[in-house]
């Protein structure tokens, strides 16, 4: 089955699940920058681990990608570009790289949670893998997004 097919058919399903969610079928995405990194990310949001990420304001500009906003809904993909999860955005601030939280760096669910090991595998995935030429700099903006799973396949929900 092909990504596009199988994201309208998750979509179909989660709006059989959720009937108060709208007709039309958000934007799907996977996390990370690899298949491998994309199942690890996936799999803490289906724990309830993970509820928050961050982009580069810069790359969303140069890609042409619109930042999220409170209330989007948006399809999560695994490493395989299949759909596994719909989360909605409950929050959105963009602060400077240097001013993210230590609150936010928990939320993302990553590594040790602490603010040192956010900072050091952010810095280290906008300097390999930044769309925009400017890449990294301590005082980038980010997209501090915090989110909800609203609906996922049974079998995909995981205990914390």
């Amino acid at each position: 089955m092909n990504s596009a097919h199988a994201v309208d058919r998750f979509w179909q399903q989660a709006r059989a699940a959720r009937p108060d969610l709208p007709e039309e079928r958000p934007e799907a995405w996977a996390f990370g920058a690899t298949p491998e990194h994309a199942d690890d990310l996936l799999e803490l949001v289906l724990r309830g681990i993970k509820t928050g990420t961050a982009s580069s304001l810069w790359d969303c500009e140069h890609d042409g990608e619109p930042v999220p906003e409170p209330g989007s809904l948006s399809i999560i993909l695994d490493g395989r570009d299949v759909p596994r999860a719909l989360i909605r955005t409950t929050d959105v601030q963009i602060v400077p790289f240097n001013e993210v939280t230590a609150d936010h760096a928990a939320a993302e669910g990553e590594g040790d949670r602490t603010l040192a090991d956010w900072q050091q595998g952010h810095r280290y995935f906008w300097e390999h893998y930044s769309t925009d030429p400017r890449g990294f700099a301590l005082d980038m903006p980010v997209v501090c997004e915090r989110f909800e799973v609203v609906w996922a396949p049974r079998e995909d929900v995981q205990p914390a």
